[in-house]
């Protein structure tokens, strides 16, 4: 599959989903019980337009988790192929840094669908800093400048911190600060440990490592989805 072809997946996901929450609104709109006593046809027409609405909400919460997935492994993909052609393919870093930055906007768009495009777009320019201040940390560990990379990496966890406050800010609930920030501190950390790898040319680690990171972005892609559905149930449930 091509990455194009992904891309548009990913859209198409984030469409079904949206789709199945009105499919799902539409049902329960016709659920409303009307004054008076209930006709037994019409109760038994309802008890049977509840199966495809409750389909629909699980539908619906599937999507966004696939989608959520999605989004995020190509944010770990696409960080990955960048920094490696930093090191090692200076000519193919524009257009590998450029699909990086389209992702971080794709991963705004889906945010947006349930908190607006205000926090979309919040968001959005809060992950495009996050790729914008790897480049110094990258700079710094190609010039072997541990001044230089200390102050980049102290950047990159504040951004980092930023990001996940700006989460809690948007479902404190299920999103708590205490569990964001640790979640995109050790994405860091990850990131920092196959960035390495791939700076020394080991390969062979940096596979490892990389998987490691992927799973760990996996889980807060579950996470998000998690804390999306317990916070819109009614997107999700009958």
């Amino acid at each position: 599959m091509t990455q194009h072809t992904r891309h548009r997946t990913v859209l198409l996901a984030l469409a079904v989903a949206a789709l199945a929450a009105l499919i799902f609104a539409a049902g329960a709109s016709a659920r409303t019980p009307h004054a008076g006593v209930a006709h037994p046809a019409r109760a038994s027409a309802q008890t049977a337009h509840r199966v495809p609405v409750t389909t629909a909400g699980k539908a619906t919460a599937a999507a966004l988790a696939g989608a959520m997935r999605t989004l995020w492994d190509q944010h770990m993909e696409w960080t990955y192929r960048t920094v490696d052609d930093f090191f090692h393919n200076p000519a193919a870093v524009g257009p590998t840094l450029d699909r990086l930055l389209q992702n971080q906007r794709d991963i705004g768009a889906a945010f947006a669908t349930y908190y607006g495009h205000a926090a979309g777009t919040e968001l959005t320019n809060l992950l495009l800093t996050h790729i914008e201040e790897a480049v110094p940390v990258l700079q710094a560990a190609q010039a072997n400048d541990s001044t230089a990379l200390a102050t980049a990496e102290a950047a990159w966890f504040a951004n980092a911190k930023q990001i996940a406050d700006f989460l809690s800010s948007l479902n404190p609930t299920n999103w708590p600060s205490s569990v964001t920030e640790p979640m995109m501190a050790e994405h860091i950390s990850q990131t920092t440990t196959y960035s390495v790898d791939l700076l020394q040319g080991n390969y062979a680690q940096s596979i490892v490592d990389y998987d490691l990171a992927e799973s760990h972005m996996d889980m807060m892609a579950d996470t998000l989805t998690q804390g999306i559905v317990a916070q819109f149930p009614k997107r999700f449930h009958h």
